[in-house]
């Protein structure tokens, strides 16, 4: 069979949805409307540990239009097991259980939900609930207890974050008898996600332990089996909607506290209720969690690495074991006969960190690419031609080599086009004016994640094609490169597809994230298409005076709506006729995509990429610009490159803050964050992002899925901190190597 050449895939196509959410018209899960809604307000601890002695609801209760005050003392019955608890993301431990009893185990911890009938009301009581604790000694500092670090405990979230590679070789004498060496150690902050929209959820009550919940998510069905297991409901009998997503990053893979809440008060009182976050309470959860780490690279006088030493120690809540790979990354890049890697948790008095935008990878990838920077300079060896000298096809690591691995093109690409012959190698040796100009680049490396996914799809009676699959879209452009994979699949016009999605009720998909929805949903969508073909030409060979009844299917193309004979585009049948031919009955296919794991298992996956990038930096003041950046990306087949470009640029932006602005600050006298807001959090604005340019290397990767795919959400982060920071080197001669980079540390 053929398909239609007309195709969409590779294409630029804007984002279908797009006039929806300009306009307003999309809903998000705190904008639909519902009958007799009772708003929640959550009540968040104000003390970092210890134990509610009292809780006097008396003023609140007494106040016009207070409906409830839920608190540990009065809440609905819940589920006994731990397990329960659990979700598709929770790390090994015991998960956080929302007003489970009187203990307190981070400051902001939600401990009541006032219920109203307006928003403004249920605000004003909240204030009203008086508590009384028992305060208990606290630790939040990662920095000061990095002595009570220890090895994450095993558990089964370990599979998609395996603990770092065995060591080989004798990395203790090799790096004292190399020649060239470097021991650094690199700091990175608190990080808070904070997408545009604030955790949200409306549960309209049904009756019968039925329950609809528009919630802001990235994954419908581990939401939807959370409360399920939870709160003792049939999985049937919960659906939960999340076709607009105003951002995650993340913080969405996970059901966040607002959820619990919603669903508890509304069979608690058989009501329909809305439970909204404000932007404070948005830093009483996830967040990328601070890290150390030690890292001791050494190279021969030729540059060739000889012996690699990554350790880190990262912060993890007292009761769940939050881990990231951070030190594995290294080996995944270079190769080197004596290494050690090690990786250890900090638990702390705060709320579970979290998967944020390339989580591990964008903190591991700043250390590891400025330790390989600082090398150069002591080998006098260009930083771009260091990573030239260490290239492998290989994932050192493994011992295996990629499906396929574009990252040399990408080097070379990046730095022809920003102009990288220009830079003069020595520190402080470039200027403009008053200001000093460093240039920097670093190497990119990002998991090719694929999980499996489900799709129905169908014929209807006016020819047009329906998905269903339940994936989420958090402004990735999900919906719209879903619906061109259909389209070219199926050789019809982009109206003729309506792929639907964000909702439990549909079939199977794992939350998005990972950059790994294109080549989970999408090859779904690719083999259910094939299987959707099969059954359309055997129905048309079925029809009287069929043209096609001794045609084989590689003699059949599909355009436009038609089964077409390849040798004579005169005759064709077309879809609306087969499924009149079928009474009316649509024609539909229901087919699982999943990774071909044994294939697979003799090659690494991954995405590759390298950031070139150039700052200003004021003598006088030690402000920083970063005036121009160029990101490469090798990420296999592109689908649509408008979308694509569209996320390496939210990439880059992120990676711009990561180095210069963005950190969540604890005072750990009071056990909190002092800049839980977006005044104090600092981010970066229009004025601090100058030229940013995309470009993606070819890379044909005939081995890694039915499409050749690798996604692109977080491969534009990873290099972006490092690439800095080394251009920031570059401008000044300091080397920076605690993040954020703050100016009064250039001056």
């Amino acid at each position: 069979m053929e398909m239609d050449t007309n195709k969409t895939v590779g294409k630029p196509v804007s984002r279908l949805e797009g006039k929806l959410k300009v306009t307003g018209i999309a809903k998000y899960a705190a904008e639909y409307e519902v009958d007799n809604l009772l708003y929640g307000y959550v009540v968040n601890s104000t003390i970092t540990k210890g134990k509610i002695l009292s809780i006097d609801v008396s003023k609140a209760m007494a106040l016009p239009g207070v409906i409830e005050v839920l608190t540990h003392e009065n809440r609905t019955r819940l589920a006994w097991f731990d397990l329960q608890y659990t979700d598709m993301d929770a790390p090994p431990g015991t998960v956080f259980k929302p007003l489970y009893d009187e203990n307190i185990l981070y400051n902001g911890q939600p401990i009541a939900l006032v219920v109203a009938e307006s928003f403004e009301m249920a605000r004003f009581a909240a204030t009203q609930v008086i508590f009384k604790y028992k305060e208990e000694p606290f630790q939040t500092s990662l920095e000061h207890h990095l002595d009570q670090s220890r090895v994450a405990k095993k558990g089964f979230a370990t599979a998609l974050k395996p603990p770092p590679p065995p060591p080989t070789g004798d990395f203790e004498k090799a790096y004292q008898q190399a020649e060239v060496k470097v021991d650094a150690t690199y700091i990175h902050g608190t990080e808070h996600h904070n997408p545009i929209e604030l955790f949200a959820t409306t549960t309209v009550y049904q009756g019968n332990g039925k329950l609809t919940i528009y919630d802001k998510t990235q994954g419908t069905i581990n939401n939807q089996l959370y409360v399920a297991n939870i709160f003792g409901l049939k999985y049937k009998n919960v659906r939960v909607l999340a076709p607009f997503v105003g951002g995650g990053f993340g913080s969405g893979l996970r059901p966040q506290y607002q959820l619990f809440l919603c669903v508890m008060a509304a069979l608690h009182l058989k009501r329909n209720v809305r439970v909204v976050l404000d932007r404070k309470q948005m830093f009483s959860f996830t967040h990328r969690p601070p890290t150390v780490q030690n890292l001791r690279f050494a190279t021969d006088t030729d540059g060739k690495l000889t012996a690699m030493n990554h350790s880190s120690k990262s912060e993890t809540s007292s009761f769940e074991d939050y881990f990231e790979p951070i030190a594995s990354w290294s080996h995944r890049l270079y190769p080197a006969p004596h290494t050690l890697f090690e990786q250890e948790l900090v638990p702390l008095d705060v709320y579970t960190p979290m998967d944020m935008r390339a989580p591990g990878g964008s903190t591991a990838l700043h250390a590891i690419e400025c330790t390989m920077d600082e090398l150069s300079y002591k080998l006098n060896i260009d930083p771009l031609e260091l990573r030239l000298i260490n290239y492998t096809e290989m994932d050192p690591s493994a011992g295996k080599p990629y499906t396929s691995k574009a990252l040399k093109a990408c080097y070379l690409e990046a730095a022809d086009q920003f102009g990288w012959e220009k830079r003069t190698p020595k520190p402080r040796s470039m200027e403009r004016g008053n200001k000093l100009i460093g240039y920097g680049m670093a190497t990119g490396i990002w998991d090719a994640f694929q999980f499996p996914s489900r799709v129905e799809a169908m014929i209807t009676a006016d020819g047009k094609m329906i998905l269903n699959n339940a994936v989420t879209d958090i402004g990735t452009g999900t919906f719209t490169v879903m619906t061109q994979i259909a389209a070219d699949e199926l050789g019809l016009p982009l109206e003729e597809v309506d792929f639907r999605y964000g909702d439990s009720k549909k079939p199977f998909s794992m939350f998005q994230g990972g950059s790994a929805m294109t080549s989970s949903t999408g090859v779904a969508i690719v083999i259910a298409a094939k299987e959707l073909r099969k059954k359309l030409a055997k129905k048309a060979r079925e029809m009287p005076h069929s043209p096609f009844k001794k045609v084989e299917d590689a003699e059949l193309t599909f355009s436009n709506g038609n089964i077409i004979l390849n040798n004579d585009p005169n005759i064709s049948v077309s879809f609306k006729d087969i499924i009149a031919f079928n009474k009316g009955k649509v024609i539909k296919t229901t087919n699982m995509g999943k990774p071909h794991l044994l294939k697979l298992k003799k090659y690494s996956l991954a995405t590759h990429s390298a950031s070139f990038v150039e700052v200003e930096v004021d003598k006088d003041l030690g402000t920083v610009t970063v005036t121009r950046a160029v990101t490469a990306v090798a990420a296999g087949k592109i689908i649509n490159p408008k979308t694509a470009k569209s996320q390496v640029y939210g990439s880059m932006v992120w990676g711009i803050s990561k180095a210069l602005h963005e950190e969540t600050i604890m005072d750990e006298n009071l056990g909190k964050y002092i800049n839980a807001n977006l005044g104090e959090y600092h981010l970066p604005v229009h004025a601090d992002i100058r030229q940013l340019e995309v470009i993606f290397a070819e890379e044909n990767d005939e081995l890694i899925n039915e499409l050749g795919v690798k996604g692109v959400g977080e491969i534009g982060l990873v290099g972006m901190p490092a690439a800095i920071s080394n251009a920031i080197y570059h401008a000044t001669g300091k080397r920076i190597n605690k993040l954020p980079i703050h100016f009064d540390e250039l001056i």
